[in-house]
Protein backbone atom coordinates (compact mmCIF):
# COMPACT_ATOMS: atom_id res chain seq x y z
CA UNK A 1 0.00 0.00 0.00
CA UNK A 2 1.39 3.98 -0.60
CA UNK A 3 0.71 6.31 2.09
CA UNK A 4 0.71 9.98 1.42
CA UNK A 5 0.61 12.02 4.28
CA UNK A 6 -0.41 15.74 4.03
CA UNK A 7 -1.46 18.88 6.14
CA UNK A 8 1.38 20.03 7.95
CA UNK A 9 2.21 23.57 8.49
CA UNK A 10 3.77 26.18 10.51
CA UNK A 11 0.90 26.76 13.36
CA UNK A 12 1.57 29.21 16.64
CA UNK A 13 0.78 27.44 19.95
CA UNK A 14 -2.64 27.10 21.21
CA UNK A 15 -4.02 26.41 16.94
CA UNK A 16 -5.29 23.26 15.57
CA UNK A 17 -3.82 21.03 12.41
CA UNK A 18 -5.59 18.18 10.56
CA UNK A 19 -3.19 15.78 8.31
CA UNK A 20 -4.20 13.26 6.38
CA UNK A 21 -3.00 10.22 4.76
CA UNK A 22 -4.38 8.92 1.78
CA UNK A 23 -3.66 5.48 0.90
CA UNK A 24 -3.79 3.86 -2.63
CA UNK A 25 -2.74 0.34 -3.99
CA UNK A 26 -4.52 -2.24 -1.62
CA UNK A 27 -7.97 -2.64 0.23
CA UNK A 28 -7.05 -0.30 3.05
CA UNK A 29 -9.66 -1.80 5.24
CA UNK A 30 -7.51 -4.68 6.21
CA UNK A 31 -4.67 -2.26 7.65
CA UNK A 32 -4.66 -0.92 10.87
CA UNK A 33 -3.38 2.63 10.70
CA UNK A 34 -0.66 4.36 12.92
CA UNK A 35 0.64 8.30 13.08
CA UNK A 36 4.26 8.67 14.52
CA UNK A 37 6.35 11.71 14.97
CA UNK A 38 9.70 12.90 14.89
CA UNK A 39 11.67 15.85 15.94
CA UNK A 40 15.01 17.08 15.53
CA UNK A 41 17.60 15.07 16.87
CA UNK A 42 14.95 12.60 18.66
CA UNK A 43 14.10 9.41 18.11
CA UNK A 44 10.44 8.27 16.18
CA UNK A 45 7.68 8.00 18.40
CA UNK A 46 4.18 6.93 18.50
CA UNK A 47 1.48 9.09 18.49
CA UNK A 48 -1.68 7.54 17.71
CA UNK A 49 -3.14 4.38 15.81
CA UNK A 50 -7.13 3.29 14.65
CA UNK A 51 -8.22 -0.37 14.16
CA UNK A 52 -9.22 -1.90 11.12
CA UNK A 53 -12.66 -0.52 11.43
CA UNK A 54 -12.59 2.26 13.52
CA UNK A 55 -13.71 0.40 16.63
CA UNK A 56 -10.53 0.87 18.64
CA UNK A 57 -8.09 4.07 18.61
CA UNK A 58 -5.06 4.47 20.72
CA UNK A 59 -2.82 7.57 22.20
CA UNK A 60 0.42 8.19 23.28
CA UNK A 61 -0.08 9.25 26.69
CA UNK A 62 1.12 13.47 26.05
CA UNK A 63 -1.33 13.27 23.23
CA UNK A 64 -4.80 11.85 24.64
CA UNK A 65 -7.30 14.57 24.70
CA UNK A 66 -5.43 16.95 22.62
CA UNK A 67 -5.27 14.53 19.45
CA UNK A 68 -8.07 12.49 17.57
CA UNK A 69 -7.50 9.69 14.53
CA UNK A 70 -10.19 8.85 12.51
CA UNK A 71 -10.45 6.89 9.40
CA UNK A 72 -12.55 6.82 6.30
CA UNK A 73 -12.33 3.10 4.43
CA UNK A 74 -14.40 4.65 1.98
CA UNK A 75 -11.71 6.86 1.24
CA UNK A 76 -8.96 5.02 1.90
CA UNK A 77 -8.31 7.98 3.88
CA UNK A 78 -6.79 8.23 7.87
CA UNK A 79 -6.75 11.42 9.78
CA UNK A 80 -5.17 13.29 12.79
CA UNK A 81 -6.65 16.15 14.69
CA UNK A 82 -4.63 17.96 16.49
CA UNK A 83 -5.64 20.29 18.83
CA UNK A 84 -3.98 22.73 21.46
CA UNK A 85 -0.56 22.34 19.98
CA UNK A 86 2.41 23.18 21.53
CA UNK A 87 6.02 24.10 20.39
CA UNK A 88 7.02 20.21 21.87
CA UNK A 89 4.47 19.27 19.08
CA UNK A 90 7.23 20.46 16.45
CA UNK A 91 7.83 17.44 14.40
CA UNK A 92 7.53 15.60 10.98
CA UNK A 93 4.50 13.22 11.05
CA UNK A 94 4.43 10.01 9.64
CA UNK A 95 1.78 7.68 8.70
CA UNK A 96 2.18 3.74 8.89
CA UNK A 97 0.23 0.92 7.82
CA UNK A 98 0.02 -2.44 9.50
CA UNK A 99 -1.34 -5.09 7.63
CA UNK A 100 -0.79 -8.21 9.72
CA UNK A 101 -0.87 -8.74 14.22
CA UNK A 102 1.75 -7.15 15.68
CA UNK A 103 1.65 -3.83 18.16
CA UNK A 104 -0.36 -0.76 18.06
CA UNK A 105 2.42 1.26 19.40
CA UNK A 106 5.87 -0.11 18.11
CA UNK A 107 7.23 1.11 14.77
CA UNK A 108 8.90 -1.72 14.04
CA UNK A 109 5.39 -3.79 13.77
CA UNK A 110 4.08 -0.91 10.42
CA UNK A 111 5.12 -2.19 7.84
CA UNK A 112 4.40 0.66 5.14
CA UNK A 113 5.44 4.30 5.54
CA UNK A 114 4.17 7.45 4.58
CA UNK A 115 6.76 10.36 3.49
CA UNK A 116 6.04 12.64 6.56
CA UNK A 117 4.33 16.25 7.04
CA UNK A 118 6.31 18.81 8.66
CA UNK A 119 4.43 20.13 11.62
CA UNK A 120 5.99 23.18 13.24
CA UNK A 121 4.26 25.09 16.05
CA UNK A 122 5.67 28.41 17.01
CA UNK A 123 5.59 29.71 20.30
Amino acid sequence: VQLQASGGGLVQAGDSLRLSCAASGRTFSNYVMGWFRQAPGKEREFVAAISRQAISTYYADSMKGRFTISRDNAKNTVYLQMSSLKPEDTAVYYCAARRYSGSYYDSRDYEFWGQGTLVTVSS
